[in-house]
């Protein structure tokens, strides 16, 4: 899932409030993260559905509202009908729906999407045509007094023990279902009665396919939670009051197993403040129209397939009072598309040959996408055939065009996967999906694609690969270069609505130096997973002669695995002991035959091995390498982004993506100090899970840091392309300095330090070790006596600034976050850590008085005075608060 890092935030943001998942490691969460309301956990059926066979009174009351109507009197002639999952009848200006008895108690799907949004009122990267805003699960259920109930419900606790002793009847009393909404009944159906009584509606009288019919119309004219806009989504897209007078319902229709629902709202949105400050924005009308779909889920939910951490699969899930018996225990499944062979293939699929599944999984692609690049839109959804035939199964996946002038057929229509061509300025895509709260089960999905991801692979592909392939040298590229590039994103979003997360580790299962082998990338490809942001084979250089075949991420050995252990149809299991056994298995018999089947999380900020953007088993090697091209790549960008009747704002674009390129590598690189290693194993795997990296392998990153990043890198330097375009050498410089020495002086990795000495003793790369070693880089003028130029002196002020902040010590736990704070005690966060930073700034100081005496230009001896006084500020302020 492509993202810029504010982009990424609010995306983050926007999935949590949405989706909710049980994003372990999730997911998004990610993506990489999917946009779903509450993930609800499952409940058995012996405990989620009321009791609906009682008898109940519908006479009417002394004083209370009339009670049923006979039913050609509430659906008259007049009525304009539609047959499906429960029919739904017009009648003037209202609208009713028909409910039979069938469906009384039964989970309903509801997925509430925009089908045109307002203007002039979006939300950063959301309020876009397709954008999923609200999920939910109710049900219908008798009341008394001719009431129909709709239940809004949660699936967060289980029990199936009903005996004596069990705890069945404690959870069912903990988890009552709520009310959202109850409706006078306004007349009975029975299709065939067993009593002549047309309007009481008493059980004894009813027949079987008995219905009941409520009036929807004010529930679906207004404004509620359950329909329309989940309640924190319309805040986040400052949305208040709906108005009544400029909201109305388009159509409701019903279909076979769900029933759509189109409306047009006109809500009061607040605007922004203006830049600048001055308070709120005022108040705007805004129009959407939006499509609610109800869908049955069904009778009998999927057998779930339980989550490992193993393999990357995003997940939902309850808490079960049955499986410990002294406590409770978390329950996950993955979440997965239900994939069974056909009744009379079920032989041929247990002797493995390939059998087609009883329903495959169809993705239509938004007609509004430019035509020239639906072709490969479709081939990076056709492209995971080849790993769902792992799983026994063949044409198991297929993209297909949307078909046209058909009315009973729609793209919001939940039934329906979809990739959703959006005219967005947000350079993204992403891949959320609708499943299951019960067992997991992926009942929709709709692809977000917005057309500003050609200019971010644009950019990613040019800053990557410019050195070694020419097609990437210029600002638009031919159809069939970009074509492939969409395929790729489109394979990876296709991934996560498959139920696959992020492999940040994938990459690192790969030799550096494999990445400059041509044949071996022809078999294997620079990373097996595309789900990892591994992007391009920036490694290669232009001596190696490698293809494209080379450069471009490909569906690789752990997604095929991955598909493999989570769509394998396997019926036969007695029990879930059993299946975990085989599972477990399954995995320690598969990671040890071939390690690059192995799962790094996207969540685990200390794992060097997890990251974005990064390539090969060693960041600096390969880090190096990337720098070779970036340094190639530079010289040449006037002459590559030059346009006929244009500017320089393209060159300027450009000379920040190398400039962003670079700062990744530095990133790469400097996740190793202070990293620990985490690898999830079960007790039959053997070795550590925890490990922390190496002494050798950190001192190598910092040796890498002080030659490319704390060195000057002049190569960066071009004031040509300054004075063109604006982009100031200056503070892009210290700004990349500045973003590693905030991780180097972070409390939560010197915490780590700490953790490391008191495990490893001798062998560990202490805190003082590391300082030391930094500073005899940064500061390395204080020995040589050399000048101190201006980009020396900012990167020394912004030394001083962190590891003043690191002496006065946090005033709060966030100050460490995210990385570790969890485990940080009080004591290692007040005392130990400030104590080491005040012994080491007391070491500077000296220092610099020492080496001052040789410098006499005033403005040096200034910059050296003031590096004195404010480590002599923050060693004052931090004995004072002592």
């Amino acid at each position: 899932m492509p993202n810029k890092n504010g982009l990424k935030k609010n995306k983050i943001f926007y999935n949590r409030i949405i989706m909710k998942k049980v994003f372990l490691a999730t997911t998004v969460l990610m993506f990489s993260l999917v946009c779903v309301k509450a993930q609800q956990k499952m409940v058995p059926a012996s405990v989620r559905n009321a009791d609906t066979s009682a008898p109940v009174n519908r006479a009417p009351m002394m004083g209370a509202k009339p009670g049923p109507r006979p039913y050609k009197d509430v659906i008259t002639d007049k009525a304009i009908s539609s047959k499906g999952l429960f029919n739904v009848h017009k009648v003037d200006e209202k609208y009713y729906f028909e409910i039979p008895d069938s469906l009384l108690g039964r989970d309903i799907l509801i997925v509430s999407r925009i089908l045109k949004a307002a203007a002039g009122v979006r939300p950063s990267a959301m309020g876009f045509a397709g954008d999923q805003i609200n999920e939910s699960v109710i049900r219908f259920d008798k009341g008394p007094n001719n009431k129909l109930f709709l239940k809004n419900i949660s699936f967060q606790e289980y029990s199936k023990d009903s005996s004596a002793n069990g705890m069945y009847r404690n959870v069912k009393n903990s988890n009552l279902q709520p009310i959202a909404a109850s409706f006078d009944i306004k007349a009975f159906n029975f299709a065939t009665p067993v009593s002549k009584d047309s309007t009481s509606g008493k059980d004894s009288n009813r027949g079987k396919d008995s219905s009941i019919v409520i009036d929807i119309t004010d529930f679906c004219s207004g404004d509620n939670d359950i329909f329309f806009f989940d309640g924190q989504v319309k805040s986040l897209y400052r949305l208040t009051g709906v108005q009544a007078d400029k909201s109305y319902i388009n159509s409701i229709t019903a279909y076979p197993l769900n029933v759509e629902i189109k409306t047009t709202k006109t809500y009061n949105a607040t605007q922004a403040p203006a830049p600048g400050g001055g308070g709120m924005g005022g108040s705007v009308p805004a129009t959407y129209e939006l499509n609610t779909s109800i869908v049955l889920l069904p009778k009998v939910p999927m057998k779930p397939r339980y989550f490992d951490s193993r393999v990357g699969y995003f997940a939902t899930g309850y808490v079960d009072f049955d499986k410990n018996p002294q406590g409770v225990e978390r329950v996950s499944m993955i979440t997965r598309f239900r994939l069974e062979p056909k009744d009379e293939d079920i032989e041929k699929y247990k002797r493995g040959e390939l059998v087609e599944p009883k329903n495959p999984i169809v993705y239509y692609i938004d007609p509004t996408t430019p035509q020239k690049w639906i072709p490969y839109l479709m081939q990076g959804v056709n492209d995971w055939q080849g790993a769902f035939e792992k799983a026994g199964f063949k044409n198991a996946i297929i993209a297909k065009e949307a078909p046209v002038n058909d009315s009973t057929w729609s793209l919001e229509d939940a039934r329906h996967n979809a990739i959703i061509y959006k005219p967005s300025p947000i350079a993204n895509a992403s891949g959320p999906h609708v499943h299951d709260p019960r067992s997991g089960e992926i009942m929709e999905t709709h692809i977000n694609w917005y057309h500003s991801v050609m200019t971010l692979i644009h950019h990613w592909y040019m800053v990557q690969t410019a050195a070694v392939d020419p097609g990437a040298r210029k600002m638009v590229y031919d159809d069939s270069l970009m074509g492939q590039l969409i395929r790729f994103v489109s394979s990876h979003e296709v991934g996560h609505t498959l139920g696959l997360r992020h492999n940040y580790g994938s990459s690192s299962t790969v030799p550096v130096e494999k990445l400059r082998d041509k044949n071996w990338l022809k078999i294997h490809g620079h990373t097996p997973s595309i789900m990892d942001y591994a992007r391009f084979n920036y490694v290669a250089q232009p001596e190696d002669g490698i293809t494209r075949d080379g450069l471009f991420p490909r569906i690789g050995d752990y997604d095929k695995w991955a598909i493999e252990w989570g769509y394998k149809w396997l019926p036969d299991f007695k029990n879930d002991t059993a299946e975990n056994a085989f599972f477990n298995k399954w995995i320690v018999d598969s990671l040890k035959a071939n390690q690059r089947l192995w799962f790094g999380t996207e969540t685990d900020m200390l794992d060097p091995r997890c990251q974005n953007e990064d390539l090969g088993d060693n960041a600096m090697k390969a880090g190096a390498y990337g720098i070779k091209n970036l340094k190639r790549i530079l010289p040449q960008l006037e002459e590559w982004t030059k346009q006929p009747n244009e500017g320089y704002n393209d060159l300027g674009t450009m000379y920040k993506e190398v400039v962003n390129q670079f700062g990744r590598y530095m990133t790469h690189a400097a996740k190793n100090i202070g990293g620990m290693k985490t690898t999830p194993k079960s007790i039959e795997q053997g070795g550590v899970i925890h490990e922390f990296v190496p002494k050798a392998t950190q001192k190598e990153a910092m040796a890498f840091l002080q030659e490319n990043l704390f060195t000057t890198p002049e190569w960066l330097i071009n004031r040509r392309y300054s004075l063109l375009t604006g982009v100031d050498p200056y503070s892009t410089i210290s700004l990349l300095q500045e973003a590693q020495l905030d991780r180097l002086f972070n409390r939560a990795i010197g915490y780590g330090f700490l953790k490391f000495e008191a495990w490893k003793g001798d062998d560990a790369y202490t805190l003082p070790e590391m300082w030391n070693d930094l500073k005899k880089g940064i500061w390395s003028e204080l020995n040589t006596h050399k000048p101190i130029d201006i980009y020396r002196k900012s990167l020394q002020k912004s030394y001083v600034d962190k590891l003043s902040f690191m002496i006065t010590g946090p005033s709060s736990r966030s100050e460490a976050s995210p990385m570790m704070v969890s485990t940080m005690p009080m004591s290692a966060r007040y005392n130990e850590l400030p104590g080491l930073a005040k012994a080491h700034g007391k070491q500077l100081v000296a220092e610099i008085k020492a080496a001052m005496p040789f410098y006499s230009d005033a403005r040096t001896k200034a910059h050296l005075q003031d590096m004195i006084d404010l480590i002599n500020a923050a060693i004052k302020t931090a004995t004072k608060n002592d």
